[in-house]
């Protein structure tokens, strides 16, 4: 019977008290981590799609996965409570590529380590990853951070891909060509474009059209 009042005292009890200062260093060097793999992911990630709409979620998401093990790991009670909630939470937000995964995984790992008060330790293997980051950077391409999906449908001409991409590159920092289907008939292309300036977008339609003025061009934002 003592055995089981004192295994119940230790669900209802929490095992420690959590120091004020060191959470709130703890948060501020979250936010330090979570800027600093920002702009890590903005500059040298390979991801196509706007990268700058996910970095801006992983100060958010380091702080939350601090809180959280912060909060759990004073009581048993609260970390088994955690683990009941998990199991109802789905992730349902699309993940297009896998870089966008990993870099995810690591916003989660940085926050465990901090909210486990295990500050060196995750401080040094941010350290190594960031700098794996940087040197990888020197040599792989980077994918270009691109504002625009443009769509182009047509009847199928001579050379007209070649020249297409012609003038695209007159007007664009960066170009990927994304998708090409093209028949007897008819063909249709996507890139992946940025553009300086609207000026730049819209002189690069007028000539586009042109060339052939049944040319379908269809432009969305790739932030959106």
């Amino acid at each position: 019977m003592a055995s089981f009042d004192s295994l119940l005292a230790s669900f209802q009890q929490p095992t420690g008290t959590v120091p004020v200062v060191g959470f709130i260093l703890n948060l501020f060097l979250a936010i330090g981590l979570g800027l600093l793999l920002r702009d890590l992911y903005i500059r040298y990630g390979f991801s196509l799609t706007n990268r700058r709409t996910l970095a801006s979620n992983f100060v958010m998401l380091i702080l939350t996965t601090m809180f959280i093990i912060t909060v759990v790991k004073s009581s048993l009670a609260l970390s088994l409570g955690l683990v009941g909630a998990l199991s109802i939470v789905r992730f349902r937000t699309a993940i297009k590529e896998p870089e966008e995964l990993a870099y995810l995984f690591l916003c989660i790992s940085i926050g465990l380590g901090l909210g486990a008060d295990q500050v060196v330790i995750t401080l040094v293997g941010f350290a190594i990853i960031a700098l794996f980051i940087w040197i990888r950077g020197f040599f792989v391409q980077v994918a270009p951070d691109a504002h625009v999906f443009l769509q182009i449908q047509g009847k199928k001409k001579e050379q007209i891909i070649e020249k297409i991409i012609e003038i695209l590159k007159n007007h664009c920092k960066n170009i990927h060509l994304k998708r090409l289907e093209e028949n007897n008939e008819i063909y249709e292309v996507l890139f992946i474009a940025d553009f300086s300036t609207f000026e730049d977008l819209t002189v690069s339609k007028e000539q586009l059209q042109s060339l052939d003025p049944e040319m379908r061009c269809t432009i969305l934002d790739n932030r959106s």
